[in-house]
C-alpha cells in the first residue's frame, strides 16, 4: 500500500530526483525545510543558494540565472511568492517570458493557524492574469511530482501551487499529466464537481455522497488553470445541468472565474462557485476553517442541488 505524503514532501523528493539535469538551480528564500528543497540542498549544494528574506532579490536572481541558462526554480511560501513578489515577476519573469519556475507551498485556508496575512487567496489570481505564465495546482502527491516535472520540461515561466496537507491518493502513476488538460476521475451526467490542489478529495467524496441519494456528479480534476482544458469544460457545460467549481482560494479570480468565462461565451450554464467569497481567512486548524467557510462535501452537495432543483 502507497504511503500518503503530502504534496510539499511529494515536491521536495521529485525535485532532488530530477536535480541531476545539471541545468537546474533552486532558490529558497529561507524556508527550506517546510517547502522541502532542504532535500535538494544536501545533494546539490553548488546549485543551492538560500536567499534569506529577500524575496524580490531571489526573483531578480532567477531571471538572471535563466538568461545565463540554467533553470532556476525558486521555491517559497504562497503569500511571499506571489505575494510579496508580484512586481518583480510581472516585469523579469512574465513580461521577459524568462524560463523561471516558481514553486509555492502552503497556500490557502490550509496554512491553518499561521492566519490571514500568511493565508494566499489571490496567487492563482495573481498568475494566470499575467502573458506568457502557465498556472499549476495539483492534488495528491502523484500528480504533485507529475506537474513539477513537466513544470521544468517546459520553456517558459510556470507557477505552480504545491499544498500544504496530506490529499486523498486519486492518480496512479501511469497518469499522463499535460499542461492545458483537466482530468475526468468520476463520470456522471447529472451534474460536474470541478476542483484543483485540496479540493478535488473533498468534490471527490461529494460526488460519493450525491450518488447515494441518485445523483450521478461527474468529477472533473482541473489542475492546469491557464491554460485550461476548454474542451472538457464547454463538453460539461452541454452534457451536464450546470457546473460547481470549489478551490481553497478566493471566489474571484480563480478556477471560479476562469470557467465562467468560456462558459458565458460559449456553452452558457448555471454556475456555482465554492471559495473564500470576499473576506479574509483567520487562524484556526485547517479543517475547522475549511468547515466555516463551506469547503466540505457538504456544501458541494448543497450547490450541486441547488443547479438541480433537487
Amino acid at each position: 500500500m502507497t504511503k500518503i505524503i503530502a504534496p510539499r514532501d511529494a515536491y521536495g523528493e521529485i525535485l532532488a530526483d530530477l536535480g541531476q539535469n545539471k541545468d537546474i538551480f533552486v532558490l529558497n528564500g529561507d524556508v527550506a525545510t517546510a517547502t522541502k528543497t532542504i532535500h535538494f540542498s544536501k545533494k546539490y549544494p553548488e546549485r543551492y543558494l538560500n536567499t534569506g528574506i529577500a524575496e524580490q532579490n531571489m526573483i531578480g536572481m532567477a531571471a538572471g540565472l535563466a538568461r545565463s541558462g540554467f533553470v532556476p526554480v525558486v521555491s517559497t511560501f504562497a503569500c511571499f511568492a506571489p505575494g510579496r513578489v508580484y512586481d518583480q515577476i510581472r516585469q523579469v519573469v512574465a513580461y521577459s517570458n524568462s524560463n523561471v519556475k516558481i514553486m509555492s507551498t502552503h497556500p490557502g485556508l490550509a496554512i491553518g493557524a499561521d492566519g490571514a496575512i500568511h493565508q494566499c487567496l489571490d496567487d492563482i489570481s495573481l498568475m494566470r492574469e499575467l502573458p506568457n505564465m502557465v498556472v499549476l495546482a495539483p492534488s495528491d502527491q502523484v500528480e504533485t511530482k507529475k506537474a513539477v516535472a513537466i513544470a521544468l520540461e517546459h520553456k517558459g515561466p510556470v507557477y505552480v501551487r504545491i499544498g500544504r496537507k496530506e490529499c486523498p491518493l486519486l492518480f496512479d502513476e501511469n497518469i499522463e499529466f499535460r499542461i492545458g488538460k483537466g482530468y475526468t476521475i468520476k463520470d456522471g451526467h447529472d451534474i460536474t464537481l470541478m476542483a484543483h490542489g485540496s479540493m478535488v478529495g473533498v468534490v471527490y467524496e461529494g460526488a460519493k455522497a450525491l450518488q447515494k441519494e441518485g445523483i450521478e456528479a461527474r468529477v472533473i480534476n482541473m489542475s492546469s488553470i491557464k491554460p485550461i482544458d476548454v474542451e472538457l469544460i464547454i463538453k460539461a457545460a452541454k452534457e451536464t445541468a450546470g457546473i460547481v467549481t470549489a478551490e481553497d482560494h478566493f471566489l474571484y479570480g480563480g478556477l471560479y472565474s476562469a470557467v465562467c468565462e468560456i462558459t458565458s461565451q460559449q456553452s452558457p450554464c448555471k454556475v456555482k462557485g465554492i471559495a473564500v467569497n470576499d473576506t479574509f481567512g483567520e487562524s484556526g486548524s485547517p479543517q475547522d476553517l475549511y468547515e466555516k467557510y463551506g469547503l466540505t462535501k457538504e456544501n458541494v452537495m448543497n450547490k450541486a442541488k441547488e443547479i438541480l432543483e433537487y
